[in-house]
């Protein structure tokens, strides 16, 4: 070969060798300032010249996880952790928790923490990621069996708008504040409110306020709960008048905003520590609103998990009497994790009859709920086939007079609502001597009003069965 071509072959892959140098080096700098977009192509083109690279690896697979590619992350992560590149574990045990495999990102975690101690570096971040990872070790053990029926994708800047919810079940408004969306709880009757708004430091704390007369009190902070999170708000209270939910940012949740659950305690006038929901209602990403519609059995919640940036999905679910959970021990792990994080709503339709009945029920909110009371007296579902709507509905006279006496319970109950609203409302201003001469009443009301929830329970199933007998016969 020509010695003039061989110094010119020789020369080019100088420059290529340069080249290729500047271009990773400039990768880096773009890795290191967060720009993993401009990144990643170049971390993929290395890292198909050298698959073994281990540093490659754990940058490609970095910026494919920072970009939102979890799945196509998790080879070169893996391959990066076997190599102990100490990022690589942190990186790796992050995709692990998105993907719902909990106990292989606690030990990827502590892999990463122990080579972060032999080298003498901070574990703040780490340690406070081993919070939510063990919290999400707990919460998949026992995942709800909730029946999910419909899901559907709205603007986040105006999701309350999808939520539709009976006039018995209160309202709920949105109030944007400093670009800060908070909103706003009132119940039926229109004498109790909580809100969340901002606080001196910017973070938003829950606050209560009762009518008095024409106006609303002055707002009292529920310290008992601002103590426990971070960010606090959409409220909502049940139609119990008790049970109040809540979303919070902070202690106890896994990811962004979790949903909580406390109720009141009239004892003391303060709410119980709170819970978290668990799964599937709360995810590594925002899950907030969470509500109840008692009147129409149906509940709704948002969530960001899996939507695109300024978009939110609304999930509306049937709630559960009491707390189902899947087995944990029985389940496939990869089934369990689909539960959890809602992947297909359809396989969580195992009971096809509640199914029908919740459709049926959303449908007639959906499109047709106020055409329906215009020209209905009540709506009460029979069966799948069946709705009735006036009392010459019913067929059997027996089921027509426990109707007839269904609707005066209702009733009721609705007074006895009020009377307790009003009573904690005198609670809450009055005196140590008051408070202690007005507990026993307000705790006889409250098991009063446990009890004619369970009545009109029971009574709403014997009417259906009286019914269906006499249609049967």
């Amino acid at each position: 070969m020509d010695k003039k071509y061989k110094l010119m072959l020789l020369a080019l892959a100088c420059c290529s060798g340069s080249m290729s140098a500047q271009t990773l080096a400039q990768a880096r700098k773009w890795f290191t300032d967060g720009d993993f977009e401009k990144a990643k192509p170049v971390f993929q083109r290395l890292v198909k010249q050298a698959p073994s690279n281990a540093n490659y690896n754990y940058w490609y697979g970095a910026c494919c996880y920072e970009t939102g590619e979890t799945s196509e992350a998790l080879p070169y992560l893996e391959k990066s952790a076997q190599r102990k590149v100490i990022d690589g574990f942190l990186y790796l045990s992050k995709a692990y928790y998105d993907l719902y495999r909990f106990d292989d990102a606690i030990t990827n975690l502590e892999d990463h923490i122990y080579w972060l101690e032999r080298k003498k570096r901070d574990t703040a971040e780490a340690d406070s990621l081993m919070t939510k990872f063990r919290l999400g070790a707990r919460m998949i053990r026992g995942v709800e069996k909730v029946t999910v029926i419909d899901s559907f994708v709205v603007d986040k800047k105006d999701f309350l708008a999808a939520y539709k919810l009976s006039k018995e079940s209160g309202t709920i408004t949105s109030n944007l504040t400093d670009s800060m969306v908070c909103t706003r709880f009132v119940n039926e009757m229109n004498d109790r409110m909580i809100e969340a708004m901002p606080n001196a430091e910017g973070e938003t704390k829950l606050y209560s306020s009762v009518k008095l007369t024409d106006q609303w009190s002055k707002a009292t902070p529920l310290t008992d709960l601002n103590d426990t999170g971070e960010n606090l708000n959409y409220p909502f209270m049940d139609s119990d008048g008790i049970t109040l939910y809540y979303a919070a940012q902070g202690e106890g949740s896994m990811g962004g905003y979790d949903i909580f659950i406390t109720r009141y305690n009239s004892d003391d006038n303060t709410y119980f520590r709170p819970d978290n929901i668990g799964m599937p209602f709360n995810s590594p990403y925002n899950d907030y609103m969470y509500t109840v519609d008692d009147f129409n059995n149906l509940g709704w919640f948002a969530s960001d998990r899996r939507q695109p940036e300024g978009k939110v999905c609304i999930y509306v679910f049937v709630p559960n009497e009491t707390k189902d959970v899947y087995d944990y021990e029985t389940t496939e792990p990869e089934a369990l994790a689909e539960l959890a994080m809602l992947k297909e709503i359809q396989k969580t339709w195992s009971d096809a009859g509640k199914v029908r009945i919740a459709k049926q029920q959303l449908a007639q909110i959906m499109y047709g709920e106020e055409e329906q009371k215009q020209r209905h007296d009540f709506y009460f579902v029979i069966d799948d086939n069946a709705v009735y709507h006036f009392l010459s509905d019913f067929r059997s006279a027996e089921a027509r007079k426990m109707f007839q006496s269904l609707q005066q319970k209702e009733k009721d109950l609705t007074t006895l609502r009020r009377s307790l609203e009003e009573l904690r409302s005198q609670y809450a201003s009055a005196a140590q001597a008051g408070k202690a001469q007005m507990a026993p009443g307000i705790l006889d009301k409250e098991k009063r009003v446990e009890e004619l929830y369970k009545e009109i329970e029971t009574l709403s199933i014997n009417i259906r069965n009286t019914e269906i007998k006499s249609l049967t016969n």
